[in-house]
C-alpha cells in the first residue's frame, strides 16, 4: 500500500509537521508494510498555476495531463497518482488553506482530473478511476474547536479537491484548535488514530 503524506505548513517541526508525522506512525502501526512518502511542500519548487488551460484540454484518456510548467510537479504528479491513500495536513489561514497548499491543489486539479459531466458539464472528475482514501489534519493557533464552524473552509476545499482530482474519499478529519494556548499534546493521540483509520477500513 502506497501512501503520500502532504505536509503543507511553512514551519517544520511545529504543529502540522508533528501531527502529520504522528498520523504516519499510526499508519505504520496498523500496516507495517505500507510505503509512506512524506511530501513537504515548502521544500519543493511548485509554481503558481498560469491558467493557460493546456492541462484541461489534454486528452481525457491520458492518466496525467501534461503541464506546461517545468517544476517539481513533474515528479510529484506520478507520485500522487500511484498512491492508494493520502494524509493531508495544513494550517488554516484566513479561514482556508494556506497559500502553498492552495497552489498545490490548483496544480493537481486538471493534471489529475478531466472535464466531467455531472453535476455541471465540465466539472473535474478523476482521471484515475481507482477508489482511494484520505485523512485531513488542520490546525488553528487561535480558534478553539468549539468555533471551528466559523473559520474552517479548508476541510471542505480539501474534501472536494481530493474527491474530484484524486478519487479519494476523506474518511476522517482532525481540527487542532487553539494550539497557541493549549499546545498539541492533546491532539497527538488523535492524529495517531487517524493514521490507523486510514489504512484499517
Amino acid at each position: 500500500m502506497k501512501i503520500v503524506a502532504v505536509m503543507g505548513s511553512y514551519r517544520k517541526g511545529k504543529t502540522i509537521d508533528r501531527l502529520v508525522d504522528r498520523a504516519i506512525e499510526g499508519v505504520k502501526a496498523a500496516r507495517p508494510d505500507a510505503q509512506v512518502e512524506k511530501l513537504v511542500l515548502i521544500d519543493r519548487q511548485i509554481e503558481y498555476c498560469r491558467n493557460c488551460g493546456a492541462c484541461r484540454r489534454e486528452d481525457p484518456a491520458k492518466p496525467i495531463a501534461q503541464c506546461v510548467i517545468d517544476d517539481d510537479m513533474q515528479e510529484i504528479l506520478p507520485m500522487m497518482r500511484e498512491a492508494d491513500a493520502y494524509v493531508f495536513g495544513g494550517p488554516i489561514f484566513e479561514g482556508t488553506v494556506n497559500a502553498v497548499t492552495k497552489t498545490f491543489l490548483e496544480r493537481i486539479c486538471w493534471t489529475l482530473a478531466r472535464a466531467g459531466r455531472w453535476p455541471v458539464k465540465g466539472c473535474p472528475e478523476p482521471r484515475d478511476p481507482r477508489k482511494k482514501r484520505a485523512v485531513a489534519i488542520l490546525s488553528s493557533g487561535l480558534i478553539v474547536p468549539l468555533f471551528r464552524i466559523f473559520c474552517d473552509d479548508a476541510t471542505k476545499l480539501l474534501k472536494s479537491t481530493l474527491r474530484d482530482s484524486l478519487s479519494a474519499k476523506v474518511v476522517g478529519t482532525m481540527y487542532a484548535g487553539g494550539v497557541e494556548k493549549v499546545g498539541i499534546e492533546r491532539y497527538l493521540d488523535r492524529a495517531f488514530k487517524l493514521g490507523q483509520k486510514l489504512v484499517r477500513e
